[in-house]
């Protein structure tokens, strides 16, 4: 009975020690994404899958490094967080690369240059910043149009998602929606001529994707897809699937 229980356990021991080693080269060979999929057209949901510009790059980088992309659906914030503390390999969420930001993340090279844009209703008096003063304006919590409000002193309420955002503004809680233009644009389409964004940009901005600080080995790698990528000309049809603006240069 005693040989027969040592087997056992020697049997159990050697399927665990296999069962490990699977686990890590599965993990070696899946690039885990987390995002926040209401950042249309970056990434969004068609049904139960996410989809948009940024995870068609994503797609295509994970490709070039050999390994399967895996997303994650979650939080604006936690989706930094996530990649920042090493829990995710990256979040790709149309982030910005902004100087607090590198404190505490790592990031890869800029792919795409956006801004902030105002989103106001069609019969409204607000024509530029200059009109905001004094007025109740709604962001996307965790973001660059949030820190953009804060600095310049307006009444803000912020929002889980840009399309919370928006229908705060046609429910007439608030007077002004501050969101990334592209996003700006995608979500006022839909709101069937109740709102327009206006041409005005507030600033200029750089997304990246972001990873956890001092891993530059990831880094350098999706930097070298991303590079191939451009000079393949993929970036730029990607942008053009999804009607962006993009400067190969």
């Amino acid at each position: 009975m005693k040989k027969i229980i040592a087997l056992t356990l020697a049997l159990m021991l050697t399927v665990c020690c296999l069962a490990g080693c699977g686990g890590g080269e599965a993990n070696e060979n899946t690039l885990t994404m987390a995002t926040n999929a209401e950042f249309p057209p970056f990434e969004y949901l068609e049904g139960e899958e996410i989809v948009g510009a940024d995870v068609d790059i994503a797609n295509a980088i994970a490709e070039k490094l050999g390994k399967t992309l895996e997303i994650t659906n979650i939080d604006f914030d936690a989706a930094l967080t996530g990649a920042a503390t090493g829990k995710y390999d990256v979040a790709i969420a149309g982030v910005t690369a902004t100087d607090e930001r590198r404190q505490n993340m790592g990031f890869t090279d800029d792919y795409y240059t956006a801004s902030q844009a105002i989103i106001v209703t069609a019969d409204s008096a607000i024509k530029s910043a200059a009109d905001l003063t004094g007025k109740t304006v709604s962001c996307q919590e965790g973001t660059t149009g949030e820190q953009y409000l804060l600095d310049n002193g307006y009444s803000v309420q912020s929002f889980k998602t840009g399309a919370e955002a928006i229908s705060a503004l046609t429910a007439g809680k608030v007077d002004a929606v501050v969101i990334d233009d592209a996003v700006a644009r995608a979500l006022s389409s839909k709101q069937e001529g109740k709102t327009v964004v206006l041409d005005e940009a507030l600033t200029e901005e750089a997304y990246a994707i972001v990873t956890k600080l001092g891993n530059d080995e990831l880094i350098a790698e999706i930097n070298g897809a991303l590079a191939e990528l451009k000079a393949e000309g993929k970036l730029a049809e990607i942008f053009e699937k999804y009607e962006l603006p993009y400067d190969a240069e």
